[in-house]
């Protein structure tokens, strides 16, 4: 149960504590054409056309409301890339780590949906637990409902990179998979219609990429070690110089 005020105009009850409460009036036969529109793809995916009007009747708020959006043409600042981050990457990711678990796939450690990509790639990092554990997961995060649509490209890397972070991503797929072994193509996908790599005719469908970019279940204790700081040295190297050479 949560707390709720009754709306002025339609006397419907609405969340108190919502950031931004709109109701309004939309008839059947009130219409404009409207687009085309930036999509998350970045590109403009529909050509105008009919839309019912939304007539606004009264708007409440929240002193100081957030209101989320997405820049459907926004593009970071290239030192900043990691860190740009939307509010549909953290729900779909979410989502998406919840069917995991729930399909029963343990030691799921972080799932990311990418916002440059974003709907069309995701990481998700496991502590690998058996063979095929790995491909197991990128077959399910590329089917279940949260991450079929339109996700393209799914890639699983090990506990020790950061899913979020693509420098580790793009290296893991670097260091650690091998496109015989760790590429698999899926045929006959659910995709959209705002699908610009596809033409037109053949939207609704995509083929899908997983990628294994974990090391081989069967060298996790031969592989080479890895080359890295220890959280003591690193700590006394900052401390020397700051954080200027791990920028």
């Amino acid at each position: 149960p949560i707390e709720v005020i009754k709306g002025e105009y339609t006397g419907l009850p609405i969340p108190a504590a919502a950031e931004i409460a709109v109701e309004a009036e939309v008839l059947p036969d009130d219409a404009k054409v409207e687009g085309p529109f930036a999509e998350f793809t970045g590109y403009y995916g529909s050509a105008p056309r009919p839309e019912p009007v939304v007539r606004v009747k009264s708007v409440m708020y929240r002193n100081n409301p957030i209101l989320l959006g997405l820049l459907g043409a926004g593009r970071s600042p290239k030192h900043i890339v990691s860190d740009r981050v939307n509010h549909l990457s953290v729900i779909k990711s979410a989502n998406i780590w919840n069917q995991l678990e729930a399909a029963g796939i343990p030691d799921i450690k972080g799932v990311w949906i990418h916002p440059s990509g974003f709907y069309m790639w995701a990481v998700v990092s496991l502590k690998q637990r058996y063979p095929g554990h790995a491909k197991q997961a990128a077959l399910i995060a590329s089917a279940c409902g949260a991450g079929d649509y339109y996700g393209r490209y799914v890639i699983v890397v090990d506990d020790d990179i950061d899913p979020s972070y693509d420098f580790d991503v793009i290296w893991a797929i670097g260091a650690r998979s091998d496109p015989e072994r760790s590429v698999d193509i899926i045929r006959a996908m659910r995709g959209g219609l705002l699908d610009v790599a596809l033409p037109p005719e053949k939207r609704g469908l995509t083929s899908k990429a997983i990628i294994d970019a974990c090391i081989p279940f069967d060298q996790l204790g031969s592989y080479p070690r890895r080359a890295r700081f220890e959280p003591e040295l690193r700590q006394k190297v900052i401390e020397k110089y700051g954080n200027t050479l791990f920028e």
